[in-house]
């Protein structure tokens, strides 16, 4: 077909036009290794979003290996030349961008991988890790001196991995602002049962091995990710208020503690659900399993996993997680408080709840029975630094600020925060500055003060 004169030179317009555009476009370059993180400046990685987490693991408890193929859908967040993933310890055999070979190297726990062309900002890709390796769980001081991760058991694998540990079985953006949907598949003996996040897919026997699917489709923070294998007896129902419930007990266990974990799940879910808002997830639930070894329990997402650990009053704090941790997440590490202060005042209100003992009580309890010279009071519960992130101050001070704060506002306005804090920040991330912010919005009050005596200043303060 043949251009007349003055359509060839609309079309060289255009041309200049779109070459301008291109050359205005930045140049390519690497993500970068971390998020930003103070307390964990690797964790993490810039230059995308983690979308989508598909986890294909099969583990062995018998030789304690571990083979998975992690596919993670990402969106470009500027023009990448490489981007970094998070793994510990496991080794690669192969990675794959949009499906082909991809170049990458490792630095320590950082790999970096090098697509066959750069990504656009704003495309979507997925990268696929084929890995393997015997993970072994992390130490050191910042979990109460308890070893987390993925920890063997007598049958299978305990896995619980808050803040840093999730790295050490799939590679990944393993910081909390960088959330994702999952589907995990775990391949494990026949006889065990693989226990994870959010809805059974599908679980099936073939030949000596037993599959599940389980499939998270709400946003998680990758350190609430398990895939905790072993003997369980499951049972399922929903709680009166109709949420799905889940909860797979280590036979081992079963008679071992007074507490009934299924009925404490469901009342506590429902009643969470009255205080905090709409319950953020499909299925609530727990997994109880005989791991002596981990000296906690955590809050993950939709079913807390529950060690050495186990009462009635650990599973309410657990369950105030899935609004104050995992639904809402922390923007960075330091404000750990939004989570364990918020928790732990949860089990006061619990038993509040129950007629046992007034919040006020309780806080009068805790803030008296530490004297003004104790450590305690030298935590600085708004940047507890990163050794000693959950100390218990950011616990019990967090909760003391909660109540300081009932008391100043009063139990309307406190009550209307709660779940206004839960609803707008919903699946996401939040600070400190944030909740100070909407407590004053809501209360119309200047609440300057107070915050900086209970989060910002060490030292015991004067009532």
């Amino acid at each position: 077909m043949a251009l007349s004169r003055s359509a060839r030179l609309g079309t060289l317009a255009t041309a200049a036009v779109s070459f301008l555009v291109i050359a205005a476009a930045p140049a390519p370059t690497a993500g970068a290794p971390g998020i930003g993180d103070p307390y964990f400046p690797q964790l993490g990685n810039g230059g995308f979003d983690a979308r989508h987490y598909g986890l294909d693991i099969a583990y062995d408890p018998d030789s304690g290996r571990l083979d998975g193929r992690t596919t993670l859908t990402a969106r470009a967040t500027q023009n990448l030349s490489s981007f970094d993933l998070d793994l510990q310890q496991l080794e690669i055999t192969k990675v794959e961008v949009d499906g082909r070979r991809a170049r990458f190297t490792r630095d320590g726990d950082e790999v970096t991988v090098t697509p066959r062309r750069a990504l656009a900002k704003g495309r979507d890709f997925t990268v696929t890790v084929t890995y393997g390796g015997i993970p072994e769980p992390l130490g050191g001081p910042i979990v109460f001196g308890s070893k987390y991760g993925w920890m063997k058991t007598a049958d299978g694998v305990f896995v619980a991995c808050e803040p840093n540990a999730a790295s050490t079985w799939f590679p990944s953006s393993d910081h909390p602002a960088d959330k994702a949907t999952y589907d995990i598949r775990i391949k494990a003996p026949k006889g065990l049962t693989g226990v994870s996040n959010g809805r059974l897919v599908s679980t099936y026997d073939r030949g000596d091995s037993t599959y599940t699917h389980w499939r998270e489709s709400r946003p998680m923070a990758t350190y609430l990710a398990t895939a905790t294998i072993g003997k369980f007896d499951v049972r399922t129902g929903r709680t009166p208020g109709g949420t799905p419930i889940y909860v797979a007990i280590d036979p081992v266990l079963k008679n071992s503690n007074n507490v009934d974990v299924y009925a404490v799940t469901a009342a506590a879910t429902d009643y969470w659900s009255q205080v905090f808002g709409p319950y953020p997830f499909e299925e609530t639930g727990a997994i109880v399993d005989d791991m002596p070894e981990a000296g906690f329990s955590l809050e993950v997402q939709s079913k807390p996993a529950y060690s050495a650990v186990r009462s009635e009053t650990t599973i309410v704090h657990e369950l105030a997680h899935q609004w104050f941790g995992d639904s809402v997440s922390v923007a960075q590490w330091k404000d750990i408080w939004l989570n364990e202060g918020f928790a732990t005042y949860a089990q006061w209100l619990w038993a509040e709840h129950q007629g046992t003992r007034s919040a006020h009580d309780s806080f009068l309890a805790a803030y008296n029975a530490r004297p003004a010279d104790a450590a305690f009071w030298q935590i600085k519960v708004a940047d507890p630094q990163r050794d000693t992130m959950f100390a218990s101050a950011v616990y019990q001070r967090g909760a003391m600020t909660l109540q300081a704060l009932r008391e100043r506002i009063g139990d309307q306005a406190f009550f209307k925060l709660l779940p206004t804090w839960t609803r707008l920040h919903r699946y996401g991330n939040a600070d400190t500055a944030d909740f100070v912010r909407l407590a004053e919005r809501i209360s119309g009050q200047q609440l300057d003060d107070l915050f900086d005596t209970w989060l910002f200043t060490t030292g015991k303060p004067s009532l």
